[in-house]
């Protein structure tokens, strides 16, 4: 399984890469956003920045809903670093664009699904990455992790290319969850990648280790 960061946060991705076992990141307009992040060419920039720390996998929002203005956009980002994965919003003239850049080389990830016949769209138009939001699900009484299932099995079934990675990951459970249905990626908070840390025999079996070391030792 591949661990991506859901972050625009540079210290956070500094962070879950020196740990050592970050594969990717991805980040969206709102999180853009929230590190105040405004401007064509600052955006561009803060992109640049990221896929200068992390190997691959920076995924970059295209915010244009038409086919056009999604083409000519990723083409703009794609110019930006061999690592940028283009995010394409799963609307018609998503698809249709995903299926153009695929066509063309270039790596796409669907993002906003929440259907298994969303999913099978974006296999068949060739996305990289399909990003079904489990959490968004959860918060409207949707079993998010269930779709997740559907979808790793349909994919299974025929064979497409195209890796689950499962997004809007809200606690250490839902990693773990997805991991045991088969998910290719999972993108979430850094707390949610150090959440993996812990547990309370851990803190208390190395806290009586040391203790009996300096017993004996001093």
């Amino acid at each position: 399984m591949k661990f991506f960061i859901d972050t625009a946060n540079l210290d956070e991705i500094r962070e879950a890469y020196d740990l050592g076992v970050l594969d990717g990141v991805t980040t969206n307009p709102s999180l853009m956003a929230k590190e105040g992040i405004t401007g064509e060419a600052n955006i561009r920039a803060h992109y640049k920045a990221i896929c200068d720390i992390v190997d691959d996998n920076v995924s970059a929002e295209v915010i244009s809903t038409d086919f056009a203005g999604m083409i000519r956009e990723a083409e703009e980002l794609v110019t930006i670093d061999d690592k940028i994965v283009v995010k394409i919003p799963m609307i018609k003239d998503g698809i249709k664009a995903i299926k153009y850049l695929s066509d063309e080389g270039i790596r796409t990830n669907c993002t906003l699904v929440f259907s298994a016949g969303q999913a099978l769209l974006a296999a068949k138009a060739g996305a990289t990455y399909l990003s079904p939001f489990i959490g968004r699900l959860d918060d409207i009484s949707s079993d998010g992790l269930q779709l997740i299932a559907q979808i790793v099995d349909i994919y299974d079934n025929y064979g497409f290319e195209t890796e689950v990675l499962a997004a809007s990951i809200r606690h250490t459970m839902h990693l773990v969850e997805c991991a045991e249905i088969g998910a290719d990626v999972v993108t979430c908070p850094l707390k949610v990648i150090t959440g993996l840390l812990k547990h309370p025999l851990t803190d208390s079996g190395l806290e009586q280790f040391l203790a009996d070391y300096k017993k004996g030792n001093g």
